[in-house]
């Protein structure tokens, strides 16, 4: 037989439970749940999400071992380690790769294919810099580009090579 006594305003909530054992007396347990905001099922569930961060007492905060992220292989590199900056494709170096990036930010799709005059007239609608500008003018008049990388080109730099 259980039975509950209901809690008094102000007073904090507890449980009494009253068991009978085989022999007919009566034994309580006095339970502290902690927490008059929630629910009893409500304060087992909120338990439950941290219990991994109290009990686990490791870095990662898991308390079950497969939870764990496995390592990584022999032939792989190791997570957070090495240089993520960015690289250069085989041909050019990472400063010709920014430099082409940056004349690129600059040149509209709307103006390709098109000729200097257009690159031109695309660039400052965009607000490009100068020497940006100074750039797109040295091009040869008389031809017409379809991409960055024709322009880079005929501004005499060197794209990547094609991978086989």
């Amino acid at each position: 037989m259980s039975f509950r006594v209901l809690p008094t305003i102000g007073e904090r909530h507890t449980e009494r439970v009253a068991r009978l054992s085989g022999d007919g007396l009566g034994t309580r347990c006095l339970m502290d749940r902690g927490s008059t905001k929630h629910g009893p099922r409500l304060d087992e569930e909120m338990a439950q999400e941290v219990r991994g961060l109290v009990q686990s007492g490791r870095t990662n905060g898991r308390v079950e071992e497969f939870h764990d992220p496995e390592p990584a292989g022999e032939d792989q590199p190791e997570p957070g380690g090495g240089n993520y900056e960015g690289g250069a494709p085989p041909g050019m170096t990472y400063e010709e790769v920014e430099q082409r990036s940056r004349l690129g930010r600059f040149i509209p799709r709307s103006s390709l294919p098109g000729d200097r005059e257009g690159l031109i007239v695309g660039a400052n609608e965009l607000n490009a810099p100068d020497d940006v500008v100074a750039q797109l003018a040295k091009l040869p008049a008389d031809e017409t580009f379809q991409t960055v990388n024709e322009i880079w080109a005929a501004l005499g730099h060197h794209n990547e090579e094609r991978r086989t």
